[in-house]
């Protein structure tokens, strides 16, 4: 779901991750086991929860970082790459909001990016669904993960690299548990589980503040210790399984993210994100896992996540279980990917939203502001709208000064309320120097500055990943027909405004000389009412020749366009 809105694979789990792969992306990958752990390691004994600040390059940015509660310089191993592994999560909004996040550090900080989606298409859910339904859980998780794809496409989020499937990294998986068992840090039951040793880490777990004996798992039997997890869990009758030293059986939920992680990224990952419901147990598991595989003392240096997005009103998060969801094809019914995008740039990406009709409909006139903007600015380049003198010297700082804002709000933990904010007062001043006047008064058109602009609020738009020239899907065939409307309507107003002619034979009706016959007020009242009844369906007749479906303008070419009309 999209931060609570469902996506058609309702039960498919996906998580991405993202850095050079260097060739990694091949089926087989050795996971070299290492030496036991003796009680007096380091990693059993040492300073526990404590965070280091890691060696490589200071980007200049801040992120909040999870582990310490604060933020922290973002300091990346190699120069100009960054190794970014998203756990899989439920919710959409998350994914847009880290695609958001993903785009920034590519586009305005030039960190080099790639990530592989891991599928999680062997769980509970998916056994319990294709048993419900008689199908076969490998075409099930096929069909939720190509719903699952289809979705992403339609909000924008960008693909990844590679899709990597658990079921296709299962002798990798039963290769790093080995090696955590051989590490003393998990054990086998005479059932066929195979768990982690909590007991064995001491007190280097519980990274994450929030844990309570309710988020624990229940194990099958023979756990020693309520917190230890689940690595490997034996096959039930008439379920998926592979051979394994511990019997037939599948993984369990948390080591499937630590093995493919790294097999790509080895002993260090750079950032990690994921919902803030994901911290524990899951990101703790992860930690816990990989720390006692790689005999490290910090596997993840940043964990970034993101709040829930809640029905307003409503203290609950959006999800399935709670039933107060609904499916992104839905939602796409009623606003576009870009609305949506513009939502979440609105928030803080590790804060709780509220969504709403009204909170949409804020997103979704910021958008329609900016493309208005836009088309005015474009008409004056044009000579298409007459203004009076722009104050060039004064929209060049803005301009600078808007720059400069916008790279420090990004550089602060991807500050994008306060970058949009600086946006909307670029287009605030912009607009208020377009003063449209009826008459040309001589002065020349200053289009450089309005040029620059535009020029740069289309780019910033599009590093977001929102494109307004197909913000809204307006059908060739629908514009044909608004446009010979348009036409038809401006014609009718033309004739209806045509001064009358002063003739001893039309000076009976009582009209003042010059000014529209009395009988074609009417042809001007229904004009107006036009204008009116088209607005609810998204069709703005803005000037004379003007008009946009959704925000997005459309200019009528064969009419006058020098001035704007009252109750036009």
């Amino acid at each position: 779901m999209v931060g609570g809105l469902r996506a058609g694979c309702a039960r498919l789990q996906v998580k991405k991750f993202g850095t050079i792969l260097n060739g990694l992306f091949k089926n087989q990958v050795t996971l070299k086991t290492k030496s036991l752990y003796t009680r007096s390691d380091p990693f059993c004994c040492g300073p526990e929860k404590s965070w280091s600040k890691p060696a490589g390059q200071d980007t200049g940015l801040k992120v909040f970082n999870s582990l310490t509660k604060r933020k922290e310089p973002l300091i990346l191993a190699k120069e100009g790459a960054a190794s970014w592994y998203f756990a899989h999560c439920a919710l959409f909004l998350s994914y847009v909001r880290f695609d958001i996040l993903q785009r920034i550090l590519s586009r305005v900080f030039g960190i080099n990016v790639t990530h592989i989606m891991v599928i999680t298409d062997i769980d509970d859910k998916i056994i319990q669904r294709s048993q419900k339904d008689n199908i076969s859980a490998t075409a099930l998780a096929k069909i939720y993960e190509e719903e699952f794809k289809n979705d992403m496409s339609a909000l924008k989020v960008l693909p990844p690299t590679l899709y990597m499937r658990v079921t296709e990294n299962i002798p990798q998986i039963i290769a790093f548990i080995k090696g955590i068992i051989n590490n003393g840090h998990a054990y086998a039951t005479h059932e066929g589980h195979v768990y982690f040793d909590i007991r064995s880490i001491g007190n280097r777990y519980g990274k994450f503040t929030g844990m309570s004996v309710a988020a624990y798992e229940q194990g099958e039997g023979g756990k020693r210790d309520i917190r230890d997890f689940a690595l490997w869990k034996a096959s039930k009758p008439l379920e998926p399984y592979w051979e394994s030293p511990w019997g037939r059986g599948r993984p369990g939920w948390h080591i499937e993210c630590s093995t493919i992680a790294s097999s790509v990224f080895g002993d260090q990952l750079d950032i990690h994100s994921g919902g803030i419901d994901l911290a524990f147990p899951h990101h703790e598991n992860e930690i816990a896992q990989c720390e006692a595989y790689h005999k490290c003392d910090q596997w993840g240096n940043y964990f970034l996540h993101s709040g829930h997005l809640h029905l307003r009103g409503s203290t609950e998060k959006m999800s399935k279980s709670l039933k107060n969801y609904i499916t992104i094809k839905d939602f796409l019914q009623s606003y576009s990917a870009d609305e949506f995008r513009m939502f979440c740039l609105l928030s803080r990406y590790q804060s709780a939203v509220d969504y709403s009709d009204t909170s949409m409909a804020i997103a979704r006139s910021l958008l329609q502001s900016i493309s208005a903007f836009i088309h005015d600015a474009e008409s004056y380049m044009k000579g298409q709208l007459l203004c009076q003198a722009v104050d060039e010297v004064a929209l060049w700082q803005r301009l600078a000064d808007t720059k400069a804002s916008v790279q420090k709000a990004l550089a602060d933990d991807f500050d994008t309320p306060r970058a949009i904010d600086a946006v909307m007062s670029l287009i605030h001043h912009g607009n208020c120097q377009l003063q449209v006047i009826s008459k040309a008064n001589g002065s020349s058109r200053s289009a450089a500055p309005f040029g620059a602009i535009v020029s740069y609020i289309r780019d910033f738009l599009d590093v977001l990943g929102i494109d307004l020239l197909h913000s809204v899907d307006s059908p060739g065939l629908l514009e044909n027909v608004v446009e010979e409307l348009v036409r038809f309507r401006s014609e009718v107003r033309s004739i209806a405004l045509a001064p009358q002619e002063v003739t001893p034979s039309n000076t009976k009706d009582g009209t003042p000389p010059g000014q529209p016959r009395r009988d074609r007020v009417p042809l001007l009242r229904a004009c107006d009412a036009l204008r009116k009844n088209l607005e609810p369906f998204g069709v703005h007749i803005k000037v004379t020749s003007l008009w946009t479906v959704g925000g997005n303008p459309r200019r009528h070419e064969n009419m006058q366009t020098s001035h704007r009309l009252s109750g036009d």
